[in-house]
């Protein structure tokens, strides 16, 4: 028989995968020897079960929970409903990873009235026992039976009223056990049924809503969040009660070892006399800071002092611990490693090195790559934002906080940046010409798209905040205004945006700057020398590239050329070859181009000072550099010394059904060869400059076709390519080498990468388009259905967002497996937006790519997941 079930004396910490880490750790506790109250954890397998069985707990599991109450008793000699010595116990859930937003903790569970006599007469305090008692009626309700706190707070603060006090404290024990009464009036009111005596009746009820709570909506936002798999469920504990309010010799605390904050070393935390925890979680009453515990109970705070060194020697890591103090005796509830800011995780790694507590290695595998994300961008004020309530939600597709004025169109975010106002871009979606908008705005928010969208690849390339696919905002664009949560918002109104959670609030939220602390360098000097994985940038502009340069990249890993169209001067000119009739007259409009690029690709290769540059080729169909606006067609018909009926005829025939499978990509360099010339005159003249001017460095350019389904495709176009490289370095008359390799964004280039790599001198990896062709989901619209995916457990993760290692991770395996033997030589990378994903960047070292590619502020991101993942696999 399967062993659903193990008493605190039976675990120890390297159990957590079964026993959760509250269970875990509560079972090391014990054996160390610390005073812990007693009790049980009920597997993370039993909560799978429960959920295989019809969101039931069967008759084994509920058989041995039913043995391990007889064991607890023997163990504390209290027993469940005794009129001697009745035994009470906490329940509290404990998933593999700390999760908050799981099952709030229930205590005093055991009560009913006959008990409450008992305990009453035994303390010779009857106000403790009535007030542990209406605690517990209020607890089962809310968190077992989903009976909302505040009737209940309502209750309360009518009792406070009729009484004339002001706080909890000052009801007397007659007080309490009216209100008591009232409470388990208000719980049949609303369930219908009498509130629960039997204690055995209780505990099962508490334990089902523990395992109910792992698939709540929290915590399914929150698992998705931070990669926790549904798979894992949560364990249930049962721990014997320790009172922290049975009179002012009791307390109860919570304490860190290290200031969460900051990382510096000292205890840090706060600590209520005569309360139980919940009072210092819940803010009812101004706790005390933990050093104060000192002069209240000397004795308790000097063994919890030890008890700190203790467990922070033993975990070698700041420790988060819960603690309650009854009548001078100290008990421990729960260790953990404590959450912390950016910051404080970098210094806390650096001074457990510096300590002799930890490696080099154990340091950079201790840091959560995604927290550096809030070193890099702005924030908000913490206290500004916990009084803050969200008016929605969308993904937080690029983070950092942002707070401005919103503006709907990327000219006003322009016009009204120019005058010195903040401004957030709102919009249905962004395209490519809002670029220089988007690059004006503090933030963007858009109602349509998902993690890759247009509007969330750009924004994370400028390390701007964005929120994408709010789909709750009704737009009315025409109008310049929006609905959200009932209220109606107009141009100039102010709004404030975490592009890291997704949430959107109402009015101004004060921002902080984000500050790099000196140990981020230190922390990043170690990752650097443990990785194996080499970290570019997807980078546009010499001012991206510059960024990227400054937080580590090694190299552009994209550079995409079709971004360097839309300034003023160039639009223009682009447009007319779109527009002209013959080869001669586009050729003429791309002369008019060639400069520009030249100048572009100079300044980026300046920037990259001599690290490789990869330059990928026109990649978007052409519908998306036409005008829409009257003006700008009129003003396009006169250049052409066209009609602006025949300019709307051209425009009209470049609509297509489905673009993104449509005339672009390599398709463009097939029809067009002009435009695959033009650009690779660009790329090397540039090239030849900059070495010409650096004779020190090695400037060697890497052209990228995209979108190749086959051998053929990428043979037509590299020809044209070496072509005009070869003639242009021969006239130069210096010796210039460059490379010319392809995309792999479509399954059927995976499937033919041995044909392919004849060819190609790398491969890249286009995730974007690849996740979007492998799934068959258009990544734009993929945000209306996908959560209807999520509460379904069709899928856990967005795969845009998260690299999909099943399906679209299998055809970049077998494409190294395929391409490799054919061209050793030839390099390996990715430049989809998963390159700056921690799981996706272990998945890449696995397989054996040379580097990752992501946008700038992702790089130091990159780099320690690059860290983390050679160390994690060289353990295994």
């Amino acid at each position: 028989m399967r062993k659903w079930v193990y008493l605190f004396t039976e675990g120890n910490a390297d159990m957590r995968e079964l026993l959760g880490g509250k269970g875990a750790n509560l079972a090391e506790m014990t054996g160390l020897g610390l005073p812990v109250p007693q009790g049980f954890t009920i597997t993370t397998e039993a909560c799978t079960q429960y959920y295989e069985d019809g969101r039931e707990i069967n008759d084994e599991i509920q058989g041995q929970i039913n043995e391990y109450i007889v064991k607890m008793e023997e163990i504390t000699g209290k027993k469940f409903g005794d009129k001697e010595n009745p035994l009470l116990v906490s329940v509290r859930s404990g998933a593999r990873a700390s999760m908050p937003g799981m099952m709030d903790t229930i205590l005093n569970l055991g009560l009913n009235e006959d008990v409450v006599d008992v305990i009453a007469e035994k303390s010779g305090n009857p106000r403790w026992a009535w007030d542990c008692y209406r605690r517990f009626i209020q607890m089962y309700s809310d968190v077992v039976m989903e009976v909302g706190k505040k009737y209940f707070e309502q209750l309360i603060d009518a009792m406070k009223e009729k009484k004339g006090v002001k706080q909890d404290v000052e009801l007397t024990a007659d007080d309490l056990k009216e209100l008591a009464g009232q409470f388990k009036a208000e719980y049949k009111g609303k369930i219908g049924s009498a509130f629960p005596d039997d204690p055995k009746e209780q505990l099962m009820g508490a334990i089902k809503a523990v395992f109910r709570s792992w698939d709540n909506p929290r915590a399914n936002v929150y698992r998705r969040d931070n990669d926790i798999p549904y798979s894992w469920g949560t364990a249930v504990n049962v721990q014997s009660m320790a009172f922290g309010n049975m009179g002012d010799d009791c307390g109860t605390g919570v304490a860190f070892t290290r200031d969460p904050a900051t990382g510096e070393k000292g205890l840090f935390g706060e600590f209520l006399t005569n309360a139980q925890g919940e009072d210092v979680v819940a803010g009812v009453r101004t706790p005390m800071k933990i050093t104060e515990m000192a002069d209240k109970f000397p004795e308790a705070f000097e063994q919890f002092k030890d008890v700190c060194k203790t467990l922070e020697n033993h975990y070698r890591d700041m420790q988060d611990m819960e603690f309650t103090v009854e009548h001078g005796k100290l008990y421990m509830l729960q260790t953990r490693n404590g959450k912390r800011t950016a910051q404080a995780a970098l210094k806390i790694a650096c001074d457990l090195v510096d300590e002799g507590m930890r490696s080099e290695q154990e340091a950079v595998a201790m840091i959560d790559p995604r927290n550096l994300d809030t070193l890099l961008h702005p924030q908000f004020d913490a206290a500004a934002l916990k009084a803050a309530t969200p008016a929605g939600r969308g993904l937080g597709a690029s983070p950092g906080a942002a707070c401005g004025k919103i503006v709907f169109t990327a000219e006003d975010a322009e016009s009204w940046h120019a005058r010195g106002e903040k401004v957030v871009l709102v919009r249905l979606e962004t395209s490519p010409e809002d670029i220089t908008g988007m690059k004006a705005a503090q933030g963007i928010l858009t109602v349509r798209g998902g993690m890759t969208s247009h509007a969330a690849v750009v924004a994370r390339g400028m390390g701007t905040c964005c929120v994408s696919g709010c789909g709750d905002i009704a737009m009315d664009e025409e109008n310049k205004r929006f609905t959200l949560a009932g209220k109606e918002y107009h141009e100039g109104d102010y709004l404030s945006i975490d592009g890291t959670t997704g949430n959107i609030y109402d009015g101004q939220i004060p921002t902080v700057d984000a500050t790099i602390a000196g140990e981020f360098g230190r922390v990043m000097a170690w990752a650097d020398k443990y990785r194996k994985l080499k970290v570019r940038t997807n980078a546009d502009t010499p001012a991206d590239a510059r960024k990227a340069r400054e937080l580590g990249a090694e190299g552009i890993g994209l550079c995409r050329t079709e971004h360097m169209f839309f300034d003023e001067d160039r639009i223009a000119a682009f447009r007319e070859m779109i527009c002209s009739d013959t080869a001669e007259e586009r050729e003429a409009a791309l002369e008019k181009i060639l400069p520009y690029q030249q100048g572009d690709f100079e300044k980026l290769y300046e920037a990259l000072e001599g690290y490789p540059v990869t330059i990928r080729f026109l990649d978007p169909p052409l519908h998306e550099f036409v005008p829409t606006e009257e003006a700008d067609i009129e003003k396009l018909a006169a250049a052409q010394g066209k009609t602006v009926e025949e300019i709307k005829n051209i425009i009209a025939g470049l609509h297509e059904f489905n673009p993104m499978m449509g005339h672009r990509g390599c398709r463009l360099a097939v029809t067009y060869p002009e435009i695959a010339r033009m650009q690779t005159k660009a790329v090397i003249r540039a090239a030849i400059n900059v070495q010409k001017e650096h004779p020190g460095w090695k400037v060697k350019p890497e052209i990228m076709i995209p979108l190749i389904c086959d051998v053929k495709e990428l043979k037509y176009v590299k020809k044209i390519v070496v072509e005009t490289a070869d003639a242009e370095i021969k006239a130069s008359g210096i010796e210039l080498y460059y490379e010319v390799g392809t995309m792999i964004e479509i399954p059927r280039a995976a499937l033919t990468a041995d044909e392919i790599a004849a060819e190609a001198d790398f491969f890249c990896f286009g995730t974007n388009d690849l996740t979007q062709m492998t799934f068959g989901f258009s990544r734009d619209d993929a945000g209306k259905f996908l959560t209807a995916y999520y509460d379904s457990k069709i899928l856990e993760n967005d795969p845009f967002a998260k690299l999909d290692q099943n399906g679209v991770g299998k055809l970049m395996d077998m494409s190294i497996k395929l391409g490799k033997p054919v061209n050793p030589k030839m390099h390996v990378g990715i430049c989809g937006e998963h390159g700056g994903d921690p799981s996706s960047v272990e998945f890449c070292h696995k397989i054996g790519l040379d580097y990752v590619s992501c946008s700038p502020f992702r790089v130091p991101i990159a780099r320690l997941a690059a860290a983390q993942a050679a160390i994690n696999n060289k353990r295994n």
